[in-house]
């Protein structure tokens, strides 16, 4: 095992204001040996998206990631 397997690999979270699970589910399709890593759960929270997903788990070819339904309220900074 080489010292590079020793360490956390660091995990990126994409910001999207509405449509995550559409753009995961496009990632999927690109990058092979991809999937999802949880089934995602519908919220009900103050934003409005009743029945929206707030997070999904997924990886692309090794490389795992987050995607977050965040809104458009919250600016990047």
């Amino acid at each position: 095992m080489s010292a590079l397997h020793d360490f956390p690999r660091i995990t990126p979270f994409l910001w999207f204001d509405s449509n995550a699970e559409e753009a995961v589910d496009f990632y999927l399709t690109v990058f092979k040996n991809s999937h999802r890593l949880d089934a995602p759960h519908p919220v009900d929270d103050s934003r409005g998206s009743k029945g929206g997903i707030l997070t999904i788990a997924f990886e692309l070819d090794g490389q795992k990631f987050t995607a977050i339904d965040g809104g458009p309220m919250f600016k990047f900074t």
